[in-house]
Parts: structure tokens; C-alpha cells; sequence
């Protein structure tokens, strides 16, 4: 199984039971496919950065979830059908971890390859001059 970011914009004229509804279908697609629930946000309503369908709000839910490729094709199939949806996004985080723990290896090890500078050693003092 594979982590998943899933962000789903709804649009705001539905009501909250609405709202609700359609969100704990989607929840369902994950778990009845297998996936675990890591962590559920609910962001609320908030004001988007550009209209979508004249619309300047959109109500947000955000869903990190361990879930196969196949559930989370699923998932969007039917983020994609429904009408309330404005938006969704869904992001394999694993990937992106996996990515920037090779990343830093290899910085180390880079690191570690490089010659070591010695301390550079203090100038030393011209000797004082004598009647100055």
C-alpha cells in the first residue's frame, strides 16, 4: 500500500448534511477498497484564489490514507463524476519522502567523500619593532 495526500474542494451552496453525505461516500470508496484512514481534516469553507464556475468559495476536505493504486484510481473516477466536487487532488506522499531521504543520503555521503580543510592557522605577528 502506498500514502496518499487527497484534497476535495465542494461546492459551498450544498448543505451541511449534503456536504456530509457525499463525503462519507468518498470515505467509503477508501475503506471498502482497503485503505487506512491516517489522518481526516475537515479545512471548512473557504475562499479560493480564482473563481471556479463562478464560484468564489468552496468548502475543503483534506484525507491522508495508506490505500492501493487501484482504490485511489477508483476514488478519483468517481471525484471526477460527481457534480458537487469543484476540485480534487490526490498526491502519492511516499514517493516524496522516499525521494528526499535518498536525497539527503547522498548529500551525505558526498559530503563525507570530500577532503577535510584543516583549521587555517592564525597569521603570525610581525615582531614589534624597538623605540617605536
Amino acid at each position: 500500500m502506498r500514502l496518499y495526500d487527497i484534497v476535495v474542494v465542494l461546492a459551498p451552496e450544498q448543505s451541511g448534511e449534503e456536504i456530509a453525505a457525499a463525503l462519507d461516500g468518498f470515505k467509503k470508496i477508501l475503506v471498502d477498497g482497503g485503505a487506512n484512514i491516517v489522518n481526516s481534516e475537515e479545512w471548512g469553507r473557504r475562499r479560493l484564489a480564482y473563481a471556479i464556475g463562478k464560484r468564489r468559495e468552496g468548502v475543503y476536505q483534506y484525507w491522508q490514507a495508506e490505500a492501493t493504486p487501484e482504490t485511489v484510481a477508483e476514488l478519483e473516477r468517481k471525484l471526477k463524476l460527481s457534480d458537487g466536487i469543484l476540485r480534487h487532488l490526490v498526491v502519492r506522499t511516499d514517493d516524496e519522502i522516499r525521494r528526499s531521504v535518498k536525497l539527503k543520503k547522498k548529500r551525505e555521503e558526498k559530503a563525507a567523500r570530500r577532503p577535510k580543510k584543516a583549521p587555517a592557522e592564525p597569521a603570525a605577528e610581525p615582531p614589534a619593532e624597538a623605540g617605536a
